[in-house]
C-alpha cells in the first residue's frame, strides 16, 4: 500500500514505524518523540504557549508515540514538567527516557556535569520531576570539557542501576571507543548521536549498533530544519510519495534498519502529526540506493 493511500484511509499512528525492544522488557513503537523543542527558543525558560506544548505531548500519545526522550537540563526543568503535568499518571507502556551528563549556566551556555555525585543528583532531580522511579533509561551523555573519564561516569550509573534508580542505561554523544568503555562496565541498550540523512559521522558505531542489536537513537534526525543540505534526490522521493522533505528524511531513516529509533521534537501539534504520518513510508531497496549515491557521509 502506498503512503498516498494509507493517508486517504486514516491518520497513520507511530505503531505503523514497527516496534523495537530496549533491553529485554522495554518495547516500544520506533517513531519517538523529542521534548528539547518544548522549552523556550534556545531550550531555555517557557514557550510562548504552555499550553501548545502539553497539546502536543497528549497528541503525541494519541498518535501511538510510546518513547519520549527529554533531561532536566532541558529548560532547565521546562521539559520534564511539562512531561509530568501533561501525561502523570502515564499510560501503560509509555517509556520516558532522560539525560545525564551536562548542565545549563546562567548564561544558557551548556558544560559537563559528570562528576559522581553530580550523576546522582541528576538522577533524583529527574525522579522528582517526572515523578518516575525507577527512570526507565538514562543516557550518559559526553561532553568534551568532562574532567571525569567516561567509564567512570558510566559507572557510577551503574551503581545508581543496582540501587534500583535505574532500569536501562544508554550512552549519548559518544565515540565507538567510548561506547566500548560503557559496555565494559555494564549492559548498554542505546546510543543516542547526532545522525541524519545529510550528516552521518560515526558510521561505524551505527554499524557496530546495527550488529550488536543495540538500539540507535539519531539526535537531530532532520538536521534542525536545514534541509537544503539534504539534496534533489531526496525532493524527488517526497514527491514519489507525495510527502514533506522531513517526512521524506524521517522515513529514510526507519527504512535503514530495525534498530533505529528516530525522535523528531517540535512545538507543534501541526508538525507533530506531519513527523509521525512518515511512520508509514517505507522504501524500496531501489530507493534507498538512489539514495546513498547522493547522502553524505
Amino acid at each position: 500500500m502506498t503512503f498516498e493511500k494509507m493517508e486517504e484511509q486514516h491518520t497513520i499512528s507511530a505503531w505503523a514505524a514497527g516496534t523495537l525492544t530496549l533491553g529485554k522488557d522495554l518495547v516500544v513503537n520506533r517513531l519517538g518523540f523529542g521534548a528539547m523543542q518544548l522549552p523556550g527558543p534556545g531550550v531555555w525558560g517557557e514557550p510562548a504557549s504552555p499550553e501548545e506544548a502539553k497539546a502536543v505531548l497528549h497528541r503525541a500519545v494519541e498518535l501511538g508515540v510510546n518513547f519520549i526522550d527529554t533531561a532536566a537540563f532541558y529548560g532547565p526543568e521546562v521539559a520534564n514538567r511539562f512531561i509530568q503535568e501533561a501525561l502523570y499518571p502515564y499510560p501503560e507502556g509509555l517509556v520516558i527516557a532522560t539525560k545525564v551528563g551536562a548542565k545549563r549556566g546562567k548564561d544558557q551556555s551548556w558544560s559537563a556535569d559528570m562528576r559522581p555525585e553530580r550523576l546522582r543528583a541528576a538522577c533524583e532531580e529527574n525522579i522528582r520531576q517526572l515523578r518516575l522511579d525507577p527512570l526507565p533509561l538514562v543516557h550518559c551523555r559526553y561532553m568534551e570539557d568532562a574532567d571525569v573519564p567516561f567509564g567512570e561516569a558510566v559507572g557510577t550509573l551503574a551503581e545508581l542501576q543496582r540501587k534500583g534508580m535505574i532500569r536501562h542505561i544508554g550512552v549519548s554523544n559518544v565515540s565507538l571507543q567510548q561506547l566500548r568503555e560503557a559496555q565494559a562496565v555494564t549492559s548498554i541498550v542505546s546510543v543516542q548521536n547526532f545522525y541524519n540523512f545529510a550528516y552521518r559521522q560515526g558510521e561505524d558505531l551505527f554499524e557496530v549498533c546495527r550488529r550488536e542489536q543495540i538500539a540507535f537513537i539519531p539526535a537531530f534526525p532532520l538536521a534542525m530544519g536545514q534541509f537544503e543540505h539534504f539534496g534533489s534526490r531526496l525532493d524527488a522521493l517526497a514527491q514519489r510519495y507525495h510527502a514533506t522533505t522531513a517526512q521524506t528524511a524521517l522515513a529514510w531513516l526507519l527504512t535503514c534498519s530495525p534498530i533505529m529509533l528516530p525522535i523528531p521534537g517540535t512545538s507543534s501539534r501541526v508538525h507533530l502529526e506531519e513527523n509521525i504520518a512518515a511512520a508509514g513510508i517505507r522504501f524500496t531497496e531501489e530507493e534507498m540506493m538512489l539514495l546513498e549515491d547522493h547522502g553524505s557521509h
